[in-house]
């Protein structure tokens, strides 16, 4: 594996290429620089991948009040460095960071299929009586 690199802040640079990597992806692919960088803006924990040419391959982002609850979203690997260990990286890098070691519960949102991956740090779909409700943007 290529020599990679943690970084919480991303340049100019980086934002442009976290565009084309959710340009890759069904759930992302409408984004836009603008937007990206407003939710760069209002995150509050930002993990980056980049090798060594500088070129970010990974991402991911939290959202959270650092003491109870903290959401995982956009855990996202560049299509030419999956299955290297780079998932894994980005969520040991949430899990373990400073500021987010002692919160109480982590929740993420994915795919069924991505269920076992996310299992070995303990996520679960049991969510016991608890249900998710979403609201979209109103017309």
């Amino acid at each position: 594996m290529a020599d990679i690199q943690i970084i919480s802040e991303l340049t100019d640079h980086h934002v442009l290429e976290l565009v084309e990597l959710y340009r890759n992806e069904f759930w992302s692919k409408s984004r836009t620089c603008s937007d990206v960088v407003k939710m760069l803006a209002a995150s509050d924990v930002i993990v980056g991948l980049v090798d060594e040419r500088d070129r970010l391959v990974g991402f991911t982002r939290v959202l959270t009040d650092f003491v109870y609850r903290a959401t995982i979203y956009d855990v996202i690997v560049k299509p030419t460095h999956r299955q290297q260990g780079l998932g894994v990286q980005l969520i040991n890098a949430v899990i373990h960071h400073p500021q987010l070691c002692n919160v109480e519960q982590f929740a993420l949102y994915c795919l069924p299929e991505m269920f076992p991956f996310y299992e070995r740090w303990g996520f679960c779909a049991d969510t016991h009586d608890l249900q998710l409700m979403f609201r979209g943007q109103q017309s």
